[in-house]
C-alpha cells in the first residue's frame, strides 16, 4: 500500500474547512482498497470508518481516478515493437503458440440501471452492464483495456470500434513485421496475431477456432493450441475478480464512475501481478473467472481469403515436426 500511496497520495489531499478536518490520503486509499477487494457497500464502509456514505463514495472515486491518472501509463502502457516480440516469445515458450501478441476477450460488468438510459445498457443476460474488453499477455497481465461500451453492444461492433481493433486494422500499434514461425521457413514470413474465441471475427491478425464438430485431427490440433493460448485471458479475468470482488457485484453508481473503478482494478491487477504470484491466485481464479458474463459476438464471423489462409498455415505448422508439442 505504501508504494501506491507514494504515487497517488498527492492527488488525495483536500483542503481543511471550518466544518471538518480533511481525510488523510492513507485513509482514502485504505477505504478504496477495501471497497475493491471486498465489494462492500458504501454504507457498510461508512459505518466501519465512522464516516458519511457520501464521503466514502467520494474517496473511492477520487482514489480510483488518481490511480488511473498516475499509474495507467506505467502499468498498462502501449507495447513497443520489442515488447510485442517479447510477449510473442513467451507465448511460444509457455503456450506453444508462435507469433502471438496476446489473448483477447470481453466481459460484462453488471451495473445499476442508469436513469433515462432505455435499453442502451441492457444485455442478453437481461441485466444492465458495461463492457470490459481486454488483451492479455502470456503472464496474465493486461496490455490493453477498454471500458464503457454499452451492454447492448454484445451483438457486434465492440471489438471493431475499439482502439485495439482500429489500430490492428490500420497497423498503427507498433506490431512487428511478419516473421517465420520457430524452426520453420516453409510457410514463409507469418503475421503476428492475437487469439480469441468464436465471438471474434477472423482476420489475418486475429485467429479464432475452426467451427464445427468432428473436425479433422489437424484442425482439432489447431483449436487445441489456440484454446490453450486463449485461456490466459480467462485466467486473467479470474485473477482480477478474485482480487477485486467488487467486480462480481452490481455496481451502484453512475456509468462513468463504474468505468473508473474498473480501470483502477485492472491497473492494480498489473501492479500486483508477477510470475511468482500467479500460482497463488490461479486456484481461486478457476472458480471466479466464469462469473463475469461473456460477450457473445464481437463482429462479423466471415473472414477474408487471406485470413483463412493464415489460419491454415498455422494449422499446418502445429501438425508439422517443428510445431508439434
Amino acid at each position: 500500500m505504501e508504494e501506491i500511496l507514494s504515487i497517488v497520495g498527492p492527488d488525495l489531499t483536500s483542503q481543511t474547512t471550518n466544518f471538518r478536518d480533511p481525510i488523510e490520503p492513507k485513509q482514502r486509499l485504505a477505504i478504496t482498497l477495501r471497497y475493491l477487494a471486498a465489494g462492500e457497500s458504501f454504507a457498510s464502509l461508512a459505518y466501519q470508518y465512522r464516516l458519511g456514505a457520501i464521503t466514502v463514495c467520494s474517496s473511492v472515486h477520487m482514489t480510483c481516478s488518481a490511480i488511473e491518472k498516475r499509474m495507467m501509463s506505467t502499468h498498462i502502457p502501449p507495447p513497443t515493437e520489442d515488447q510485442w516480440k517479447a510477449i510473442a516469445s513467451k507465448f511460444w515458450d509457455k503456450w506453444k503458440f508462435p507469433n502471438c501478441l496476446g489473448a483477447i476477450d470481453g466481459k460484462h460488468i453488471t451495473i445499476k440501471a442508469p436513469p433515462n438510459s432505455g435499453s442502451l445498457f441492457f444485455n442478453y443476460k437481461k441485466t444492465f452492464s458495461i463492457v470490459l474488453l481486454a488483451l492479455v499477455d502470456a503472464d496474465y497481465r493486461f496490455t490493453y483495456i477498454q471500458v464503457g461500451d454499452f451492454g447492448r453492444a454484445s451483438d457486434g461492433g465492440v471489438y471493431g470500434s475499439s482502439r485495439l481493433g482500429r489500430g490492428m486494422e490500420a497497423k498503427t500499434l507498433n506490431v512487428p513485421e511478419d516473421s517465420p514461425l520457430p524452426g520453420s521457413g516453409v510457410q514463409g514470413p507469418m503475421p503476428y496475431v492475437i487469439v480469441g474465441d468464436a465471438a471474434f471475427p477472423l482476420k489475418t491478425y486475429l485467429m479464432r477456432p475452426f467451427p464445427g464438430h468432428r473436425l479433422p485431427r489437424w484442425r482439432e490440433n489447431f483449436n487445441y493450441r489456440l484454446s490453450s493460448a486463449r485461456m490466459v485471458v480467462e485466467c486473467a479475468f479470474g485473477i482480477l475478480t478474485a482480487r477485486w470482488r467488487v467486480l462480481l457485484s452490481r455496481l451502484q453508481m453512475a456509468p462513468h464512475f463504474v468505468d473508473t473503478v474498473v480501470m483502477a482494478s485492472c491497473i492494480l491487477h498489473n501492479f500486483l501481478t508477477n510470475p511468482a504470484q500467479n500460482r497463488r491466485w490461479q486456484d481461486e481464479a478457476e472458480h471466479t473467472g466464469d462469473m463475469l458474463p461473456i460477450i457473445r459476438n464481437m463482429g462479423g464471423n466471415r473472414g477474408s481469403k487471406d485470413a483463412y489462409g493464415v489460419r491454415e498455415k498455422f494449422s499446418a505448422f502445429f501438425n508439422s515436426l517443428e510445431g508439434s508439442m
